[in-house]
């Protein structure tokens, strides 16, 4: 596989023990010492992929991840690197835009295999035509959202809960489903995606005559348009 990537790690024996190792792999490697620096060359330049350490100096790694997706409009898949493997800790990155999560230590053959699984599933997202259903449109390089023309603003999470539904619209896709896809093996004990669907609900039926997202009881979550009033309030009970 061929790819750049950004290593943002302030401990410089083990940011070159990796970029040797991925070198090696054939994937060409940039480093950053500190967040402020990762967050400058990732807002600047190109990546396929960022691995960026929880613990950084001058601007956290979870600040990194913050202003990259909500200022900087970077939509680069993040692996953070941590310590910390906490559920909570995991939800939190998880909400800020983080994609994939590594404890250490860890081998970096599983490091190189997490890499090229998102690179493989961004690439694939990114060569895609804008998706629409509806009046709801994505368009998965600039992750810019619009719904009859009016741009809505979703969070990192809502964003990926969006995309796997516009994906798979109009099925209906099951909770279990969507919780592998956004929590891989580390499903949540709270009903986190439940408050997810009701934050991405707000956000792109609210003030529209029309609802989208469904929740279809003992079964998962649908998002298609044209489907009636009432189906919605049987929804909207379930929810």
């Amino acid at each position: 596989m061929s790819a750049v990537v950004l290593i943002i790690e302030d401990n410089r024996s083990l940011a070159e023990t990796v970029g040797y190792f991925l070198e090696a792999k054939g994937l060409e490697v940039d480093y950053a010492v500190d967040g402020a620096e990762g967050y400058r060359l990732a807002s600047e330049n190109r990546y396929d992929a960022i691995i960026l350490d929880g613990n950084l100096p001058r601007m956290d790694g979870l600040q990194v991840v913050k202003q990259l997706r909500t200022e900087a409009r970077v939509a680069t898949p993040i692996i953070m690197v941590t310590a910390r493997d906490t559920l909570e800790d995991k939800l939190v990155g998880l909400e800020a835009g983080v994609d994939d999560f590594l404890t250490k230590p860890f081998a970096t053959q599983e490091l190189e295999a997490r890499l090229k699984a998102i690179i493989r599933r961004n690439r694939k997202e990114v060569a895609r035509a804008v998706l629409q259903v509806g009046d709801l449109t994505l368009d998965p390089a600039s992750q810019i959202v619009q719904r009859d023309g009016r741009r809505l603003e979703l969070t990192p999470a809502g964003m990926r809960l969006l995309t796997i539904l516009m994906r798979e619209s109009p099925r209906v896709v099951s909770r279990r489903e969507i919780e592998r896809e956004l929590w891989g093996d580390d499903l949540p004990d709270s009903d986190a995606l439940r408050s997810h669907m009701y934050n991405l609900r707000k956000a792109i039926d609210k003030g529209f005559a029309t609802p989208m997202l469904h929740t279809v009881q003992s079964a998962g979550y649908r998002l298609a348009a044209n489907i009636g009033q009432a189906s919605h309030a049987q929804d909207a009970q379930a929810a």
